[in-house]
Order: C-alpha cells, then sequence, then structure tokens
C-alpha cells in the first residue's frame, strides 16, 4: 500500500484509506464481529487510515472502529483517526460549546487519547460564517489541548471550501474532505486542486463509488442522486457486467490511476459504499 503524505499535517497515509460508516450498518446489517474483523483486515493490507463520525449509525460507527482500533494491539501512532462534529443524529449544531463536548464523546466511543483529524462534518448544512467565526476557533482550542492534531472541513458543495479557507487565517484548516467529486461519474474536484494547493490544504477524496451508485446493487433508497443519474449508473453497471467486468473495481481503478495519482497531489481516496 502506498504512503503519502496528507498536505502540510506531516501525517503519512496509506493512500486507500478505510471508510467506518458501513460499521454504523448505514448500508446494512454488519455484526460486531465483522466490523473489528474488516478493521483488522484492512490494517493487515497496509491501510493505516481510519476514518468516521458520530453522525454514522447514531454512534454506532464510532464505537466499532474503537472495537476495532483496540483489537488491532499495535502503537497508537501506527495508524491516523479521523472524526468530525457537528452533525449528529439529532441534527446540526456547529456551535463551540457542542463541538467541544462532541470531541470528549467521540473519544470515549473511540477509545483513544486524541484523534489525528478532527472535522467538521457537512458544513454546508449550518452558516459557514459561524464555522468560520466560532467552530473553527473552537476546535484550535482543542488542538492547543492537545485532544486533536488537525483540523478539517467536509461538504458536497465544493464552493463551501473556499468559502472558508478564504477568511481563515492561513494554516488553520489543515485538510479538506471532499465526497462523491472524483469518480467516473464526477470529476470536478480536480477543478479545485490548484487552489487547494495554494492553501497548503490535504485532500481526502472519499466516496468513489458515489455512495453506492457505482456498484451493481445499486444505491440505498436514501441515495439523493436523481433518477436520471441512478438509472445511468445501473445501465453503466450492467454494461460492465455483460463485458466481464465489476464497475466498483473500475471506479477504484479509475481512483488509482486517474488524474490525480498522475498529478502527484496530496490527497487520500477512501473506499467503501459511504463517505468515508
Amino acid at each position: 500500500m502506498e504512503v503519502r503524505p496528507l498536505g502540510n499535517t506531516r501525517l503519512k497515509v496509506s493512500s486507500v484509506g478505510f471508510g467506518a460508516s458501513p460499521l454504523g450498518r448505514v448500508f446494512g446489517p454488519v455484526s460486531e464481529e465483522e466490523a473489528i474483523a474488516s478493521v483488522s483486515e484492512a490494517f493487515r493490507r497496509g491501510i493505516n487510515f481510519f476514518d468516521t463520525s458520530p453522525y454514522y449509525g447514531g454512534t454506532l460507527s464510532e464505537k466499532m472502529l474503537g472495537k476495532g482500533l483496540k483489537a488491532l494491539g499495535v502503537p497508537r501512532n501506527e495508524y491516523v483517526v479521523s472524526t468530525k462534529c457537528g452533525r449528529y443524529k439529532e441534527g446540526f449544531d456547529f456551535s463551540a460549546q457542542r463541538v467541544t463536548r462532541s470531541i470528549d464523546e467521540s473519544l470515549e466511543r473511540l477509545q483513544l487519547e486524541y484523534v489525528d483529524i478532527l472535522q467538521c462534518h457537512d458544513i454546508e448544512f449550518g452558516s459557514l460564517d459561524q464555522i468560520v467565526k466560532e467552530t473553527i476557533p473552537a476546535l484550535q482550542k482543542l488542538k492547543e489541548a492537545g485532544k486533536i492534531r488537525f483540523i478539517g472541513i467536509t461538504g458536497l458543495p465544493l464552493g463551501i471550501f473556499t468559502y472558508v479557507l478564504d477568511r481563515v487565517p492561513p494554516g488553520t484548516v489543515d485538510v479538506i474532505l471532499s465526497y462523491c467529486h472524483y469518480s467516473i461519474n464526477d470529476s470536478t474536484l480536480v477543478d479545485l486542486l490548484p487552489y487547494l494547493k495554494s492553501k497548503g490544504v490535504g485532500i481526502i477524496s472519499a466516496s468513489p463509488l458515489a455512495m453506492g451508485l457505482l456498484t451493481e446493487d445499486g444505491p440505498p433508497e436514501w441515495h439523493p442522486a436523481s433518477p436520471e443519474l441512478k438509472s445511468a449508473c445501473q445501465a453503466a453497471a450492467a454494461y460492465c457486467k455483460e463485458k466481464g467486468k465489476n464497475i466498483t473495481n473500475n471506479a477504484i481503478q479509475f481512483v488509482e490511476q486517474g488524474y490525480l495519482h498522475s498529478a502527484g497531489w496530496h490527497e487520500l481516496r477512501s473506499t467503501g459504499r459511504g463517505k468515508c
């Protein structure tokens, strides 16, 4: 497994990360034994980056990932953990008070003393000005307290990243996570790469399978894609199968061998049908 630097964080992460949302049973049943075994198998194969959120499965993903990491029985510095704040089963809350409490809750579930990256989760559903003026300063205090090492932001619309990064001091945000914008059906993240590089920001490109669109089984019922896009992806999956190929394998190969890889950018690809 190739290991790469993630922006200016000094973190060296596997080129493919472990997206832990399925451990929260977001896409179907997963037993505790299966969850622990999947974390172990990922680590055995060279994956050292694990991403989760308290939102995935209503905190279940964090709990299962914590058990899986503990079962590895390896030193803490051998893996990188990212979780999120601001989005919860009960709704969105990016207030300083809530995100400060959130990290303590996440650390308890993950059975860790710190996380490497704490990301504001899907910031387009909150006030971007609050993210700039209240949330990120609160995360900086958590960084100073040693509970997190680096700060990130996530979301779907690409414009949210430029809005925030243009309004915070350089180096304040270390990482962005963009999902569903670098896959065989959507590669618009490429247009933003020069800007992100100029900001020294690490890039996590999540969900190369477009949250299940690029699979033979298709996406879950809650998937927000239009009927036309779902139909097109189903037709593409059927075409690949007819030719003796699997659309999921093609999608992963596109991410691994495509523009981002050849350009040599600092990025991380996360597997799993979820957003990481």
